[in-house]
């Protein structure tokens, strides 16, 4: 991580006669120690750029099953390193724990880290001039905490069954199966699932399917002020942050909702579609609001077919003569 940020840095002074500022967003999972020591250990990073502050976003509502995690003897644990770096804590999501669990919260926050503000907020709202040109970091507070803060060899050990898996392709999904998908993985998986988000072409749709969830909180949905352009090639980005991810059965879950076939029906095709019982009807749509198929049925009313397999809708079956 170090010695990419350098490259990076070293760069910008190469091609801007002047760096304002550089907001550098790590990963959920980042031990911030290797990011703050690039400014104290490289002279031409010296030179050029200082540390202003380490902002950490602590979330109300799931933070404490984090801090009391118990980790392997020796491997430390990212959310009480990351507080305790912390120069600014924006304490977000306050609208989703009452007062008892937010002074909870706020006092198991305070004992890692009396120093830094603490900034409630929903949604990260923040002002930004609480957060840039502070002034705040301390590297006399860090080596306080931290004594061996400058030792650039000793290694942090992590905790290897924490990983971030992700994946992208081009190409479009069925929002139906994946949101049965994901729906699974909340009522099975919820806990070890740390961080999830993703940003999605839906088959039929012209506007991009965007979530993000921690646990069980999910939220997602069409934005309108995200829509396709006519020339932007439509994909899908998909991205877990968790505990003992098993990575293959994830991708081969949200693989299976991508788009791989040409429909079976077309507009006009006789069919039945299950509403609980077969019922006949004909195809008046194809891939109509994230839904393969939309179906009037022979009685007038209409419903949509979010799969295009034989569970959801078949091709009518030819009535038996007799005599």
């Amino acid at each position: 991580v170090r010695g990419d940020l350098v490259k990076v840095l070293k760069r910008l002074t190469a091609r801007l006669d002047a760096v304002d500022g550089v907001i550098i967003e790590t990963t959920g999972l980042a031990d911030p120690a290797p990011v703050a020591q690039t400014f104290f250990v490289d002279d031409d990073i010296k030179q050029f750029y200082r540390l202003d502050g380490i902002i950490t976003v602590v979330d109300a509502k799931h933070i404490l099953e984090h801090l009391h995690e118990e980790k392997p003897e020796g491997v430390e644990n990212e959310s009480v390193e990351q507080i305790a770096f912390a120069d600014r804590i924006i304490l977000n999501k306050t609208d989703l724990v009452d007062d008892a669990k937010l002074s909870e919260v706020e006092t198991a926050v305070k004992k890692i880290n009396g120093a830094a503000d603490m900034i409630r907020a929903q949604y990260s709202k923040v002002d930004p001039k609480k957060l840039i040109n502070i002034s705040a970091f301390s590297l006399d507070r860090v080596l306080e905490m931290d004594p061996e803060f400058m030792d650039t060899e000793g290694e942090h050990q992590h905790d290897t069954s924490v990983s971030s898996i992700s994946w992208k392709f081009d190409g479009e999904v069925n929002v139906m199966k994946l949101e049965r998908w994901l729906s699974v993985m909340l009522r099975t998986k919820a806990q070890d699932m740390f961080r999830y988000k993703g940003v999605l072409a839906v088959k039929g749709m012209d506007t991009k399917f965007v979530f993000q969830g921690v646990h069980m909180l999910f939220s997602g949905g069409f934005q309108d002020s995200f829509k396709w352009k006519p020339n932007e090639t439509r994909g899908c980005r998909f991205v877990f942050i968790g505990r003992n991810l098993d990575k293959a059965d994830l991708e081969k879950n949200f693989l299976d909702c991508k788009v791989t076939q040409e429909p079976r029906f077309k507009v006009g095709d006789q069919v039945e579609a299950n509403v609980g019982e077969w019922s006949a009807g004909k195809i008046i749509k194809v891939w109509d609001d994230g839904n393969p198929y939309r179906i009037e049925l022979d009685n007038g009313d209409q419903v949509w077919a979010p799969d295009d397999t034989d569970n959801f809708v078949r091709l009518k079956k030819a009535k038996k003569s007799g005599y």
